[in-house]
Formats: structure tokens, C-alpha cells, sequence
């Protein structure tokens, strides 16, 4: 099943735009997008199979600290990581 994984980290120091694009470029290979510019802090969506939510999250967490890396960001604390299945999307638009 495809998962769409949010994660967010927080630091101590504001996220430069050009940092951001760095991150989306690293992410961008996994369907991803990033987000932060001008915050204490960056996140990302990143997609992934995975047959459950917390492996999902797993998976996810090992490409986004690559990505991190990749795109030569500060390490900062892990505050949220959040799922949503494939199947959960679609329900949420057919209640619409």
C-alpha cells in the first residue's frame, strides 16, 4: 500500500528558502515535497510502500535523513511524523 509520510523537524536556527530547494531536490525522487523556508525548522512528504503505517514511517524516516544530509541541512529534532494510506485518501474524498 502507498503511504504519503509528513515529517517535521525543529531546531534552533531559521531555514534559508535556497536550503528548502535543496531539500526538495532530495526528496523530489520520492514524490516529495519540502517545506520551512523562513521557520525555525524543515519537513517534508515523502511517499513510500510499505504494508503498514509504522513501517511506512520507518521507511520514510531513513529517506528523509538521507534527504537531510543530501541537501546539507542542520540536524534538527524530529517533532512529527504523520501517515496517510492511500485508502484513507479516498475515503476522505468521497465523504466530500
Amino acid at each position: 500500500m502507498k503511504f504519503s509520510v509528513s515529517i517535521f523537524a525543529e531546531g534552533d536556527r531559521i531555514i534559508t528558502l535556497e536550503e528548502v530547494v535543496e531539500l526538495a531536490d532530495a526528496v523530489a525522487i520520492y514524490n516529495g515535497l519540502a517545506t520551512g523556508a523562513g521557520t525555525t525548522g524543515y519537513g517534508a512528504q515523502i511517499i513510500v510502500e510499505a504494508p503498514s503505517s509504522d513501517i511506512a514511517v520507518d521507511a520514510a524516516l531513513v529517506l528523509f535523513n538521507e534527504a537531510v544530509q543530501k541537501a546539507n541541512l542542520p540536524v534538527f529534532e524530529i517533532i512529527k511524523a504523520e501517515t496517510m494510506s492511500e485508502d484513507q485518501d479516498w475515503e476522505d474524498a468521497l465523504e466530500q
